[in-house]
C-alpha cells in the first residue's frame, strides 16, 4: 500500500497467470503502491499460488477463456473501479510508480492513462526496433473502459479521453532466442485463426513480399540497427512472425476447403 493516509483514489492491480513463479515476485513487489492485487490463474502447476498469497494478493482460479476475457474478469473481480493491469513478466519502474501515487491523490478527469513500455530482450533494454515507446493504456476506470481482442494483441478500449504518463512499464521478455521462437509459434497460431475469423486472406504475394518488407522496416526505418545484435534478431523474428502467420492461415483455409 502507498505510504501515508488512504488516498482518495484506490487502485486494484490485476494480473492473469499460468506458471509464472519466475516472474511473479518482481511484478508483485512493484505493485506495493496499489490498494489491492488480484491474480487470476488458469491452472498453474508451479508456485504461482503460494507466491501470490505470500504477497498478500487475492488468488482466483478461472479456466482459460482468452486474454481479453480473462483480463476483464480480473477487473470485474476487483474491489475498486480504477484498474492497473499488468502481465506477470512486467513491472512498474520507480518513475511510473511515483506518477501512479500522484494519480491516487485526486479523482482523474479521464477514463485512463497511457504510458510507454520498455522491453528487456536477450539481456538488453531495447530503445528502437518498433518496440519502444510502445505506449499502452494499462491504468483505467473499468466503468469507462474494457479489454477487447478475441485472439492476440488485446488492448484497453475507451471512447473517452485518456492522459499520458511518462514513466516506463518494464517488460522482461525472452532470455533466449529459443524462448522467443516458442512464443512466436504460439502467437502466430492465434494470429492466423484471427485472420480466418475476420475473413482476411493471406495471398501468395503477401506471403512472399511482406516478410522482407517487415525486416526492412524494423531494421532500417524503425532503427533496429541501433539496438545492435538484439535489433538484428528482433528484425529477423518480426519477418518470421509475418511469414508463419500467413503460412498458418493458408494452411487452415486449405484444410477447411479440403485441399
Amino acid at each position: 500500500m502507498c505510504p501515508g493516509t488512504a488516498p482518495p483514489v484506490k487502485i486494484s492491480a490485476t494480473l492473469i497467470t499460468l506458471n509464472e513463479e519466475k516472474n511473479l515476485p518482481r511484478a508483485l513487489d512493484s505493485l506495493r503502491c496499489c490498494d489491492e492485487v488480484v491474480v487470476v490463474d488458469s491452472g498453474s502447476q508451479d508456485r504461482t499460488r503460494e507466491i501470490t498469497e505470500e504477497f498478500g494478493a487475492k488468488f482466483l482460479h478461472r479456466d482459460w477463456t482468452g486474454y481479453a476475457d480473462q483480463k476483464n474478469f480480473a477487473a470485474q473481480s476487483a474491489s475498486h473501479d480504477w484498474i492497473l493491469s499488468l502481465d506477470a513478466d512486467e513491472a512498474l519502474s520507480d518513475e511510473l510508480r511515483d506518477e501512479i501515487i500522484e494519480v491516487q491523490k485526486s479523482e482523474p478527469a479521464v477514463a485512463g492513462f497511457r504510458f510507454p513500455r520498455r522491453a528487456r530482450y536477450l539481456g538488453k533494454w531495447i530503445h528502437h526496433s518498433g518496440w519502444y515507446p510502445d505506449r499502452k493504456i494499462r491504468l483505467y476506470d473499468r466503468r469507462k473502459a474494457r479489454w477487447t481482442g478475441d485472439y492476440v494483441h488485446e488492448s484497453v478500449v475507451t471512447t473517452e479521453p485518456v492522459a499520458e504518463l511518462r514513466g516506463d512499464l518494464l517488460h522482461y521478455t525472452c532470455d533466449s532466442f529459443s524462448q522467443h521462437l516458442a512464443t512466436l509459434d504460439r502467437y502466430t497460431g492465434l494470429a492466423a485463426n484471427e485472420m480466418i475469423a475476420r475473413g482476411k486472406k493471406a495471398g501468395l504475394g503477401r506471403l512472399i513480399l511482406d516478410p522482407p518488407w517487415t525486416f526492412f522496416k524494423t531494421y532500417l526505418i524503425q532503427r533496429g540497427f541501433l539496438d545492435g545484435r538484439q535489433g538484428l534478431i528482433i528484425s529477423y523474428a518480426a519477418a518470421l512472425y509475418v511469414f508463419k502467420k500467413y503460412a498458418k492461415a493458408r494452411s487452415i483455409r486449405a484444410r477447411a476447403v479440403g485441399l
